[in-house]
């Protein structure tokens, strides 16, 4: 299942300017978390979706579990990094999540009585093992009685 993402993963080589290489990394990374929740029974409503008032307001995955909807912030990261995927989701990157995640929402009619957010992370194995992913559950995002 993983080996073709892995191989491709392996063949990228970081750049002084950090552009194709890290999106190339990132979007198989997704789709390694993509496979991930699949495997444990989650569905997969949208990907890279984006805030029609703020395209920078992007949320990677949109997922089901149950009748739970799931954000999904998933970050690649090379086994041996100094930050780790779970805490590069910081108080920044947490804004821009909860401002899409009510965007979409207050698009939705009725909106779920349960949302929450999930990280997952992706660590690639420098030795060309295979990547270990971590999956945090239930990050706080928003206050606790909040509602869109």
């Amino acid at each position: 299942m993983w080996q073709p993402i892995l191989q491709w993963l392996r063949g990228l080589r970081p750049s002084a300017t950090g552009g194709d290489e890290n999106s190339a990394a990132g979007a198989a990374g997704e789709q390694l978390a993509a496979e991930f929740l699949g495997a444990r029974g989650w569905r997969i409503i949208a990907r890279n979706w984006r805030s029609p008032h703020d395209r920078r307001d992007e949320i990677d995955l949109v997922c089901r579990d149950g009748d739970i909807l799931v954000f999904v912030e998933v970050k690649t990261r090379a086994a041996t990094a100094l930050v780790s995927g779970y805490h590069a989701v910081n108080k920044r990157k947490k804004q821009v999540l909860r401002r899409a995640a009510a965007v979409y929402l207050r698009g939705l009619h009725p909106p779920p009585a349960t949302f929450r957010l999930d990280v997952v992370e992706v660590a690639v194995a420098c030795d060309g093992g295979a990547p270990e992913v971590r999956h945090y559950e239930n990050i706080p995002l928003f206050p606790k009685y909040w509602r869109p």
